[in-house]
């Protein structure tokens, strides 16, 4: 688990050009949205896209997401639930 989340971490980090952070600064129980690491709708579609390219998993409604987006571990554990890559 602890490999997917630095490479979710890295993903992240990528995908919404966030050069200037490094894995071990995001904080794994850290809300994503608001505070914390303060991301916002644009961002939610970028965090959509990861899911579907590197893990296969397409989610089916925005509510869901809302609980799936809250934290990395809460991205983490989606995952392995749910993979099919």
């Amino acid at each position: 688990m602890e490999e997917l989340i630095n490479n979710l971490k890295l993903q992240i980090i990528d995908a919404l050009n966030l050069e200037e952070m490094t894995p071990d600064q995001i904080d794994n129980d850290a809300p994503l949205f608001g505070e914390g690491l303060g991301l916002d709708s644009i961002d939610a579609l970028e965090l959509i896209v990861i899911l579907d390219k590197h893990y296969g998993i397409k989610l089916k409604s925005p509510a869901e997401g809302k609980t799936v987006f809250k934290s990395i571990n809460c991205i983490a554990d989606y995952i392995e639930k749910n993979r099919t890559k």
